[in-house]
Protein backbone atom coordinates (compact mmCIF):
# COMPACT_ATOMS: atom_id res chain seq x y z
CA UNK A 1 0.00 0.00 0.00
CA UNK A 2 1.22 3.04 -0.61
CA UNK A 3 1.70 5.59 2.40
CA UNK A 4 1.84 9.31 1.62
CA UNK A 5 4.56 11.91 2.97
CA UNK A 6 3.70 13.00 6.42
CA UNK A 7 7.40 13.48 7.32
CA UNK A 8 7.89 16.57 9.61
CA UNK A 9 9.49 18.82 6.96
CA UNK A 10 7.40 17.83 4.17
CA UNK A 11 9.63 18.36 1.39
CA UNK A 12 11.73 16.37 -0.99
CA UNK A 13 15.18 15.38 -0.28
CA UNK A 14 18.05 14.49 -2.67
CA UNK A 15 18.95 10.83 -2.13
CA UNK A 16 21.97 8.53 -3.04
CA UNK A 17 21.14 4.78 -2.84
CA UNK A 18 24.56 2.57 -3.57
CA UNK A 19 23.42 -0.70 -4.19
CA UNK A 20 20.86 -1.62 -5.94
CA UNK A 21 19.79 -5.43 -4.91
CA UNK A 22 17.05 -6.54 -3.43
CA UNK A 23 17.01 -3.43 -0.16
CA UNK A 24 18.30 -0.51 -2.44
CA UNK A 25 16.00 -1.19 -5.29
CA UNK A 26 12.55 -1.16 -3.42
CA UNK A 27 13.90 1.70 -1.29
CA UNK A 28 14.40 3.64 -4.70
CA UNK A 29 11.16 2.49 -6.04
CA UNK A 30 9.49 3.99 -2.48
CA UNK A 31 11.41 7.30 -1.74
CA UNK A 32 10.61 8.17 -5.59
CA UNK A 33 6.94 7.34 -5.25
CA UNK A 34 7.62 9.48 -2.13
CA UNK A 35 7.93 12.64 -3.90
CA UNK A 36 11.97 12.48 -3.16
CA UNK A 37 15.06 12.95 -5.78
CA UNK A 38 17.12 9.82 -6.05
CA UNK A 39 20.02 9.01 -7.61
CA UNK A 40 20.80 4.98 -7.89
CA UNK A 41 23.79 3.18 -8.59
CA UNK A 42 25.52 -0.09 -8.45
CA UNK A 43 28.71 -1.35 -9.18
CA UNK A 44 27.98 -2.74 -12.85
CA UNK A 45 27.31 0.95 -14.11
CA UNK A 46 24.04 3.18 -14.48
CA UNK A 47 23.78 1.69 -18.06
CA UNK A 48 22.31 -1.83 -16.58
CA UNK A 49 19.94 0.25 -14.52
CA UNK A 50 18.07 1.89 -17.00
CA UNK A 51 14.44 -0.79 -16.46
CA UNK A 52 14.91 0.75 -12.63
CA UNK A 53 14.92 4.17 -13.59
CA UNK A 54 12.15 3.60 -16.27
CA UNK A 55 10.04 2.23 -13.12
CA UNK A 56 10.82 5.00 -10.65
CA UNK A 57 12.27 8.01 -12.39
CA UNK A 58 15.03 7.83 -10.39
CA UNK A 59 18.44 9.16 -12.01
CA UNK A 60 21.07 6.14 -12.46
CA UNK A 61 24.41 7.25 -12.07
CA UNK A 62 28.12 5.67 -11.16
CA UNK A 63 28.81 5.05 -7.56
CA UNK A 64 31.17 7.98 -7.49
CA UNK A 65 28.06 10.38 -8.58
CA UNK A 66 25.77 9.05 -6.61
CA UNK A 67 26.55 11.03 -3.29
CA UNK A 68 26.31 14.13 -4.99
CA UNK A 69 24.59 17.04 -3.24
CA UNK A 70 22.83 14.21 -1.04
CA UNK A 71 21.31 14.83 2.43
CA UNK A 72 20.99 10.94 2.60
CA UNK A 73 22.91 8.33 1.08
CA UNK A 74 22.22 4.80 1.54
CA UNK A 75 25.38 2.22 1.50
CA UNK A 76 23.58 -1.43 0.62
CA UNK A 77 26.36 -3.47 -0.84
CA UNK A 78 27.94 -6.89 0.28
CA UNK A 79 30.07 -6.01 3.27
CA UNK A 80 32.97 -7.65 1.23
CA UNK A 81 32.63 -5.08 -1.20
CA UNK A 82 32.32 -1.88 1.20
CA UNK A 83 36.39 -1.49 1.09
CA UNK A 84 36.24 -1.02 -3.20
CA UNK A 85 33.96 1.78 -2.64
CA UNK A 86 35.93 4.83 -4.25
CA UNK A 87 37.68 7.13 -1.71
CA UNK A 88 36.07 10.41 -1.94
CA UNK A 89 32.77 8.84 -2.13
CA UNK A 90 30.81 11.71 0.00
CA UNK A 91 33.08 14.42 -0.97
CA UNK A 92 30.04 16.61 -2.73
CA UNK A 93 27.41 15.22 -0.51
CA UNK A 94 25.01 17.89 0.90
CA UNK A 95 26.61 19.62 4.17
CA UNK A 96 25.21 17.80 7.06
CA UNK A 97 24.38 14.48 4.92
CA UNK A 98 23.62 10.91 6.73
CA UNK A 99 24.74 7.31 6.10
CA UNK A 100 22.27 4.59 6.14
CA UNK A 101 24.06 1.18 6.37
CA UNK A 102 22.28 -1.87 5.47
CA UNK A 103 24.82 -4.34 5.82
CA UNK A 104 25.35 -7.36 7.53
CA UNK A 105 28.30 -10.04 7.77
CA UNK A 106 28.05 -13.45 6.00
CA UNK A 107 31.09 -14.70 6.49
CA UNK A 108 30.15 -18.35 5.39
CA UNK A 109 28.02 -17.12 3.04
CA UNK A 110 29.66 -14.46 0.88
CA UNK A 111 31.84 -12.10 3.11
CA UNK A 112 35.08 -14.05 3.83
CA UNK A 113 36.30 -13.42 6.96
CA UNK A 114 37.09 -9.93 8.10
CA UNK A 115 39.59 -9.77 10.65
CA UNK A 116 38.32 -6.05 11.91
CA UNK A 117 35.31 -7.69 13.12
CA UNK A 118 35.74 -10.69 14.16
CA UNK A 119 39.85 -10.15 16.04
CA UNK A 120 39.17 -6.77 16.62
CA UNK A 121 35.81 -6.98 17.77
CA UNK A 122 34.37 -4.51 15.78
CA UNK A 123 30.34 -4.48 14.74
CA UNK A 124 29.59 -4.52 11.30
CA UNK A 125 29.12 -0.82 11.17
CA UNK A 126 32.03 0.23 13.00
CA UNK A 127 34.19 -1.77 10.25
CA UNK A 128 31.90 -0.29 7.27
CA UNK A 129 31.87 3.35 9.00
CA UNK A 130 35.74 2.69 9.37
CA UNK A 131 36.35 2.26 5.98
CA UNK A 132 33.91 4.93 4.61
CA UNK A 133 35.85 7.33 6.51
CA UNK A 134 31.90 8.88 7.85
CA UNK A 135 29.96 7.97 10.05
CA UNK A 136 26.82 5.66 9.42
CA UNK A 137 23.28 5.00 10.52
CA UNK A 138 22.33 1.00 10.72
CA UNK A 139 19.03 0.42 9.44
CA UNK A 140 17.29 -2.13 7.41
CA UNK A 141 19.67 -4.39 7.88
CA UNK A 142 16.86 -7.11 9.21
CA UNK A 143 13.95 -5.40 7.11
CA UNK A 144 13.04 -8.17 4.52
CA UNK A 145 12.94 -6.18 1.06
CA UNK A 146 9.54 -6.89 0.04
CA UNK A 147 8.49 -5.62 3.11
CA UNK A 148 9.34 -2.34 2.18
CA UNK A 149 7.04 -2.50 -0.79
CA UNK A 150 4.09 -3.91 1.11
CA UNK A 151 4.28 -3.53 4.99
CA UNK A 152 3.88 0.20 5.52
CA UNK A 153 1.52 1.41 7.49
CA UNK A 154 0.03 5.13 8.92
CA UNK A 155 1.61 6.18 12.03
CA UNK A 156 -0.73 5.30 14.74
CA UNK A 157 -2.00 2.10 13.35
CA UNK A 158 -1.47 -0.62 15.76
CA UNK A 159 -0.21 -2.88 13.23
CA UNK A 160 2.64 -1.38 12.35
CA UNK A 161 5.89 -2.51 12.09
CA UNK A 162 8.89 -0.74 13.95
CA UNK A 163 13.05 -0.81 12.53
CA UNK A 164 16.02 -0.80 15.09
CA UNK A 165 18.26 1.92 14.02
CA UNK A 166 21.58 2.59 15.70
CA UNK A 167 24.06 5.68 15.44
CA UNK A 168 26.24 7.73 17.42
CA UNK A 169 25.08 11.10 15.53
CA UNK A 170 21.66 11.69 16.87
CA UNK A 171 21.14 14.26 14.54
CA UNK A 172 21.77 11.94 11.43
CA UNK A 173 19.89 9.38 13.27
CA UNK A 174 16.88 11.48 14.03
CA UNK A 175 17.04 12.33 10.14
CA UNK A 176 16.92 8.58 9.25
CA UNK A 177 14.28 7.66 11.54
CA UNK A 178 12.26 10.58 10.30
CA UNK A 179 12.81 8.77 6.82
CA UNK A 180 11.76 5.65 8.19
CA UNK A 181 8.43 6.95 9.34
CA UNK A 182 7.45 8.51 6.49
CA UNK A 183 8.26 5.38 4.69
CA UNK A 184 5.71 3.52 7.12
CA UNK A 185 7.35 2.31 9.69
CA UNK A 186 7.96 2.78 13.14
CA UNK A 187 11.86 2.78 15.01
CA UNK A 188 13.28 2.11 18.07
CA UNK A 189 16.34 3.84 18.59
CA UNK A 190 19.24 1.04 19.52
CA UNK A 191 21.89 2.71 20.77
CA UNK A 192 25.15 3.43 19.50
CA UNK A 193 27.44 1.56 16.24
CA UNK A 194 29.18 -0.33 18.85
CA UNK A 195 25.64 -1.30 20.60
CA UNK A 196 24.69 -2.39 16.88
CA UNK A 197 25.61 -6.18 17.72
CA UNK A 198 22.17 -6.43 18.74
CA UNK A 199 20.61 -6.44 15.38
CA UNK A 200 22.57 -8.22 13.26
CA UNK A 201 22.08 -11.65 12.02
CA UNK A 202 20.60 -14.27 14.36
CA UNK A 203 19.74 -11.89 16.37
CA UNK A 204 16.32 -11.93 17.91
CA UNK A 205 15.09 -8.48 16.23
CA UNK A 206 16.77 -9.80 13.21
CA UNK A 207 13.66 -10.42 10.49
CA UNK A 208 11.23 -9.36 13.10
CA UNK A 209 8.01 -8.16 12.22
CA UNK A 210 6.98 -6.52 15.60
CA UNK A 211 6.09 -3.49 16.71
CA UNK A 212 8.38 -0.64 19.04
CA UNK A 213 7.37 -3.01 22.21
CA UNK A 214 8.45 -6.16 20.71
CA UNK A 215 11.71 -4.75 18.82
CA UNK A 216 12.67 -3.08 22.33
CA UNK A 217 12.20 -6.22 23.99
CA UNK A 218 14.14 -8.29 21.30
CA UNK A 219 17.07 -5.87 21.93
CA UNK A 220 17.49 -6.23 25.04
CA UNK A 221 17.72 -10.12 24.50
CA UNK A 222 20.48 -10.00 22.27
CA UNK A 223 23.60 -11.78 23.14
CA UNK A 224 27.18 -9.96 22.01
CA UNK A 225 28.47 -13.86 21.67
CA UNK A 226 28.68 -14.37 17.83
CA UNK A 227 26.82 -17.88 16.45
CA UNK A 228 29.53 -20.20 14.83
CA UNK A 229 27.00 -19.84 11.77
CA UNK A 230 28.46 -16.02 11.47
CA UNK A 231 31.68 -16.77 12.14
CA UNK A 232 34.44 -17.15 9.55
Amino acid sequence: MAVRRTGSEGRSMKIGIIGAGNIGGNLTRRLTALGHDVSVANSRGPETLTALAAETGAKPVTVTEAARGAEIVVVTVPLKAVPDLPSGLFDDAAEGFAVIDTGNYYPQQRDGRIAGIEDDGLTESRWTEQHLGHPVVKAFNGTYAQDILDKPLPAGDPERIALPVAGDDEVAKKAVRNLIDELGFDTVDAGGIDDSWRQQPDTPVYGLRGGVAAVTEALAQASPERPASFRG
